[in-house]
């Protein structure tokens, strides 16, 4: 018997948080007769240029947050990086499918790792930092070289520092503030960078999106290849990992998976991000459905779709600094699917937008983005 709750479409969705997740999860919405609602701090913020009514409002602020419960009859959010306190109420007050305890865990880097190994999956051996004397024993426990990040608040690099050298070592203290709390990781020699997006349905129906392979540069996505070059039982070790995280979390929508893969073969869960992500962007022109649209299907509790890729793919992000290159090269390209997300400025390091590329040979597509020489840093 069914015991979860159908939103069907004409009613009315809210996104909590307006960046461009938000926005394409709106553009999925909208196209199958949603209305949506975005509480966000900018009034122009990417989801607002697509979405029906926009609350400019903090993220803490209770009042803002009872009228986007009153105007929705379901509630997301589009990055995990929302008050928690805010999310715990909505979920009282009214009906948030991916729970606050998800965000709780995703939030928290310690809560993520315990939570992970408590489902038997593989992280990179850590130690908990919360001052000067601490970080020494965590670094004579597992090491150098090591990444030190804050438990909370952190993504794309911000919030992290990799300690290579004893000279690194006597920097990280000086970086290190002791009214916060940090965690030490041992650093994974990993070959290649992976990621799984998985979806869940309230029912338990899970599915997973083929691995992309992604490269990092300054600790921001640069680019993912789909599929991956890995062997099948890779890729299905990754598929299962996903899988499990999902069961384990009782997800209800898309969640992203970031994995290592080691020389082992060894496949190390890095991170997880609980809603679309980056490196899933790749799916709303190669896949049957999308990741945005497999996540809206999953809060309101429609069948997910079929996940099959038409063709492989190349998915570049648009920093702030390459923008003017694309642009200009723009009309030169034939096949190339731009996505640019409304933002107000163009700053260095911000993710501006993304294009994907459906190609037969990705090696030689790869080649020829680089001659472009737009994402030459």
């Amino acid at each position: 018997m069914t015991t979860y709750q159908v939103i069907p479409p004409g009613r009315t969705i809210g996104i909590l948080g307006g960046g461009q997740l938000g926005k394409m999860m709106a553009m999925s919405a909208k196209q199958m007769g949603y209305r949506v609602i975005v509480l966000d701090p900018a009034s122009d913020c990417p989801c607002a240029q697509v979405c029906d009514e926009i609350i400019a409002a903090a993220y803490d602020d209770r009042a803002a947050a009872k009228k986007l419960v009153e105007r929705s009859d379901v509630i997301t959010y589009e990055f995990e990086n929302v008050d928690l306190d805010v999310a715990r109420y909505i979920e009282e007050a009214g009906y948030l499918p991916q729970t606050s305890k998800l965000l709780a865990i995703t939030q928290n880097r310690l809560n993520e790792k315990e939570s992970l190994t408590q489902a038997g999956l593989k992280v990179a051996p850590y130690k908990k930092v919360v001052s000067k004397e601490s970080l020494t024993e965590a670094v004579q426990a597992l090491g150098l070289p090591a990444v030190l990040k804050t438990v909370q608040g952190g993504y794309d690099g911000k919030g992290q520092l990799v300690i290579r050298t004893e000279a690194e070592l006597e920097e990280a203290y000086d970086w290190l503030d002791e009214e916060r709390v940090y965690v030490l990781e041992q650093w994974v020699r990993f070959t290649k960078e992976l990621s799984v997006m998985v979806v869940r349905h309230p029912s338990g129906e899970i599915k997973t999106f083929p691995v992309a392979e992604n490269t990092h540069r300054n600790n921001i996505l640069h680019q993912s290849t789909i599929p991956a070059s890995v062997s099948q039982e890779i890729a299905a070790k990754a598929e299962q990992a996903a899988r499990t995280i999902a069961q384990d979390m009782s997800l209800v929508g898309a969640l992203g998976v970031e994995m290592f893969l080691t020389e082992e073969d060894e496949v190390f869960v890095n991170e997880l991000a609980p809603r679309p992500h980056n490196s899933g962007h790749y799916t709303i022109e190669a896949c049957e459905f999308s990741q945005f649209e497999q996540h809206i299907r999953a809060i309101c509790s429609l069948p997910l779709g079929h996940i099959n890729l038409f063709k492989p793919a190349v998915m570049v992000n648009i920093l702030g600094q390459h923008l003017h290159g694309v642009l200009q090269a723009l009309p030169t390209w034939k096949h190339a699917h731009l996505h640019l997300y409304g933002k107000d400025e163009a700053k260095m390091n911000r993710k501006m937008g993304h294009i994907t590329i459906l190609t037969e040979d990705i090696d030689q597509t790869l080649n020829d983005l680089d001659q472009t020489k737009i994402w030459l840093d």
